[in-house]
Parts: structure tokens; sequence; C-alpha cells
């Protein structure tokens, strides 16, 4: 198959070209096709969970056309260049990334390259599926209902009154909370010391 059309156009929303958008459309091609798909399937039939976000995450967009805004592409940022791939109808996963020593087989395939980052962008271009990745079935922790939600569904913090969506609030004692609210925030709110309230002075 011919990737170049892909690349351009990886290349084009991420403004240059790098090894891991080309990873990451040679895996976004790979799970398309261990799910039997050959090409991006319509609608929202497939989801993917990419590992890392960045260039790769742009590779996978390119090759899919699973993007975070359609909701078909989400991120579990584990800092690893890998997806797992779900047919979201008959739930059905793999989870693929690179064989571990990728970019020493690189190498090989580029023998008169001795610049490792030009050596992997034109290896990882032709090396063979079998020889770049892995491949596993793998079972969700949680259901693809679960993962997706539904639209349209919104509820308030009872402690911030926020608005949250798709399900992601969380329960406790009878109070539907923000994940914020629920001490599983990712940010800190500084405490800031008041400033001194100055008392009138009195006139004589």
């Amino acid at each position: 198959m011919n990737i170049q059309p892909l690349l351009d156009k990886s290349a084009r929303d991420h403004s240059h070209l790098c090894p891991r958008q080309i990873l990451g459309v040679r895996i976004g091609l790979a799970g398309l096709s261990v799910l039997g798909f050959d090409e991006p399937p319509a609608g929202k039939r497939l989801l993917i969970i990419t590992e890392t976000d960045g260039c790769f995450a742009d590779g996978l967009s390119a090759a899919t056309n699973c993007m975070v805004g359609h909701r078909s592409l989400r991120v579990e940022d584990y800092g690893k260049v890998a997806a797992v791939f779900v047919d979201a109808k008959t739930g059905y996963a793999v989870r693929v990334a690179p064989v571990l020593d990728i970019r020493e087989r690189s190498y090989i395939y580029v023998p008169d390259e001795p610049r490792r980052y030009f050596a992997q962008m034109q290896a990882y271009q032709i090396m063979s599926d079998e020889e770049m990745f892995t491949v596993n079935e793998v079972q969700l922790a949680a259901s693809i209902e679960s993962i997706v939600s539904r639209p349209g569904i919104r509820v308030n913090c009872d402690v911030c009154g926020e608005e949250i969506m798709n399900e992601r609030e969380v329960k406790q004692d009878g109070l539907n909370l923000c994940r914020a609210c629920a001490g599983n925030s990712y940010y800190h709110v500084p405490v800031c010391i008041p400033k001194k309230v100055l008392e009138p002075q009195s006139i004589e």
C-alpha cells in the first residue's frame, strides 16, 4: 500500500513529518487490518485508545479518520507509543505496539544512513507489519458504553456547581460530584491569603 498520502496528511496537520507520525500511520493501518477493515469504517464503528498524544496520535488520525473531536480517538496517556483498536459493534479489541527493538531493526533496512532519526524515517515506511509490531487481543477494563457514554447526558456537581457531561460524575454519599471535587483532580487551586482589611481611621 502506498502510505505517502497518509504521511502527507499527517505532516500537513502537524507541520512536519517525524518517525512517530510514521509509526502512528503504520499502527493505524495495522489495527484496521487486524479488525478486518480495508478502510476506515463509517460512523463511530471504530474506537481507538492511544497511549500517548502528540505526533503519534496525529499519525493515527491520518490513517483511521478517528479524532478526539469526534470522540472516536481517546487518550490514556501512559507515555507509550501503542494503541488499542476496538470494533464498537462486536466489542473485539486488539492492542498494537512496536516491537521492543524496533529502532535497532530499522538500521538493518537502511545500513548506509548513519543518522538514526533519518534511518527510522525511511525504515518505518518499508518494514513489514510482522517485523514492526506486536498484536495482542485485549479486553477493556470498562464497557464501551461507559467509555463513550451517551449524548445529551448532563448533571451539575453538587459541590462546585459546574456542569458534568458524558456520565463522568462520581457518586459519593448520594451526591453527584465532578472528579475534581471527588478528590481525583489533576490540578490544585492555590490557597490565597486574604488581604488585611484596613480599619477606617477616625477623624478628630
